[in-house]
């Protein structure tokens, strides 16, 4: 009978509170199969109830429905009058040690436990700060390590750009030198071209002179004293005609 209500029990409790989490969590640290390494689910922070210090309330609300308010208790009672009875468990001058012992115990948890508790709170507030802390100071770094890193791939990016300006201002200046190539050799071939046409001017120049003079020379050779007399007096003789003929149309 007792070992019946204990596989019940123990099957009520893998669904209960953290108290059947716990016992699930046991049962399967001996499992020895691939479910072993199966993720659980996290341990409480906080025990569940308990009844007089030591009795799961999971215990109580086993029982209650089939045995009602007393159950546990009238179990528990049974429990120790059978192994009182049947000297299963024998009480000597242990047992009053025991029961001196977890007397004192139970004060001491009542007395200073809040107290302890509190420390151990207070320690374990500095730990969790001080985890917090060294998360946050990792965080602002990989935080500002990211920045960097999209900062320098933004420069990356820009650096294509920049690359494509510079190449653009050296084509720039190569078009430049070779246009300034350009236009040198032109000046200097318009030059040369210039030098040929006054070169050839003067030639034409120095000819023209020179047919003159000779044209000139010519005939000033060729007219004879006796010509140059007469045709000073044809050129006195017309000069006069002309005289007359402008006095006559002044007159009238």
């Amino acid at each position: 009978m007792l070992s019946r209500l204990v596989l019940v029990s123990g099957s009520a409790l893998k669904s209960s509170g953290p108290l059947g989490a716990g016992l699930v969590q046991a049962s399967r640290t001996l499992h020895t199969s691939p479910q072993s390494l199966a993720p659980v689910p996290p341990l409480p922070e906080k025990g569940g109830k308990t009844r007089h210090g030591i009795i799961p309330e999971e215990l109580f609300q086993l029982l209650y429905p089939k045995t009602g308010v007393t159950g546990p208790y009238m179990l528990g009672t049974g429990l120790l009058l059978y192994m009182l009875s049947k000297e299963i468990y024998v009480i000597n001058h242990e047992t009053f040690a025991a029961a001196s012992i977890g007397i004192v115990l139970i004060y001491g948890v009542k007395k200073f436990g809040p107290s302890v508790a509190a420390f151990a709170d207070k320690l374990n507030e500095e730990k969790v700060a001080k985890a917090q802390e060294v998360k946050d100071l990792a965080m602002s770094s990989l935080t500002e390590a990211i920045e960097d890193e999209k900062k320098e791939q933004w420069r990356v990016e820009g650096r294509g750009m920049l690359f494509d300006a510079k190449r653009n201002n050296v084509q720039m200046l190569l078009e430049t030198n070779h246009r300034e190539r350009q236009h040198m050799v032109t000046n200097e071939v318009k030059k040369r071209l210039d030098y040929q046409i006054a070169l050839q001017n003067l030639h034409r120049r120095l000819q023209q002179e020179h047919l003159v003079n000779w044209v000139e020379k010519s005939v000033i050779g060729s007219i004879t004293p006796q010509q140059e007399k007469e045709s000073i007096a044809k050129c006195i003789t017309d000069l006069k005609l002309l005289a007359k003929s402008t006095q006559a149309k002044a007159t009238v």
